[in-house]
């Protein structure tokens, strides 16, 4: 039983196009699904190297930089006021307020004073803020680089008419496959991290966007598409890491040459987003390929990723004229949650 549903999951109508069988593959270097249970050992690799890195690199080079926790009051041990933070919620509504000051012995306003400050005592600081971002701007820089030096003496990268060219037949040269289980290793370990991380205000699109990433790669690598799948995670990796440089200034207090970074991310990402990404997927994938099964699951999620991007485009834009204006009043739900329950965007657009 267990063989026939292995089988029938990997019948050759759903992985390749009308008219292509899985014996079209044989006698090439073709990829094979179990290489990618490497990413379990690759993520967890991935996230010692990150605990390594940030340790030994990005805290001495953030003290080095001048990057430094503010003091936050510490609150006074209270056990009543303990027990509810921990097991009811972070923010008591007024009647709770009303029956914990009665509880323990206190004026209303020092109940919420008190919760303000244990509030502040949990969230993370510029540090830890610093050390994260200094890992994910390693990381993309990296792979961009990476990517594009793979990349570039490609035909098929300039020219979409040889992405397809004897397709699915095409030898899966080993560094792609190898750039492939990287990228994989590394959105599962976001994953993986993602209840320690600093926690932002886009939590939910951010497990949608890795969700869909992840699905994307594992698929696009069973079916062959990977001369397809390099081109789109390159045209990703493009503006992320000077996303991550612009935090690092900004957690630096280097004001407008943070804002500057940020205004040249905004434009490459909405180039690489909104304008590149729809016209590969266009190109690429939809003129010129047969609709089969995983094609249409690949298009479903290729379209999840589309609307991320002009979801998270419209935030940009609404941030790049709060800098720019100098109003404040855009938040960015990319960014980290602040002490006040500000983004570090909105910070940055305040010139704070």
């Amino acid at each position: 039983t267990r063989m026939g549903l292995l089988e029938g999951f990997w019948h050759h109508e759903y992985w390749l196009p009308p008219g292509a069988t899985w014996e079209d593959t044989k006698g090439i270097s073709y990829p094979q699904p179990q290489d990618l249970l490497l990413c379990i050992p690759g993520a967890l690799l991935l996230i010692s190297v990150r605990y390594i890195f940030e340790r030994t690199v990005a805290l001495p080079l953030g003290r080095r930089l001048g990057v430094s926790d503010k003091l936050r009051p510490k609150v006074q041990p209270n056990a009543t006021l303990e027990d509810y933070y921990v097991l009811l919620g972070r923010t008591p509504k007024e009647g709770d307020l009303l029956s914990l000051a009665k509880q323990s012995h206190l004026p209303v306003k020092k109940v919420e004073t008190w919760f303000r400050h244990r509030r502040a005592q949990d969230r993370p600081g510029l540090m830890k803020k610093f050390c994260e971002a200094s890992w994910r701007f390693t990381f993309y820089l990296t792979s961009f680089f990476t990517g594009l030096a793979l990349l570039y003496d490609k035909p098929w990268f300039w020219d979409h008419t040889i992405c397809w060219l004897r397709f699915p037949q095409q030898p899966l040269p080993p560094a792609l496959a190898w750039f492939y289980l990287l990228e994989l290793s590394f959105y599962c370990s976001l994953v993986a991290t993602l209840p320690f991380d600093v926690k932002r205000k886009d939590f939910k699109e951010q497990i949608i966007h890795h969700i869909a990433t992840i699905t994307l790669i594992f698929v696009s690598y069973c079916a062959n598409i990977v001369r397809f799948g390099m081109i789109v995670m390159l045209v990703h990796d493009a503006s992320d890491y000077i996303l991550e440089f612009a935090k690092m200034l900004h957690y630096m207090n280097r004001r407008r040459v943070s804002e500057a970074v940020f205004i040249v991310f905004a434009v490459v990402f909405i180039i690489s987003r909104l304008v590149l990404f729809p016209l590969i997927t266009y190109y690429y994938f939809v003129t010129k390929f047969q609709l089969f099964l995983i094609s249409c699951v690949i298009n479903a999620f290729l379209m999840v990723l589309q609307l991320l991007h002009i979801f998270w485009s419209y935030l940009i834009i609404q941030m790049v004229f709060g800098v720019i204006l100098h109003s404040g009043k855009n938040k960015d739900a990319r960014s980290d949650t602040e002490e006040s329950d500000r983004s570090e965007a909105e910070d940055l657009a305040k010139n704070q």
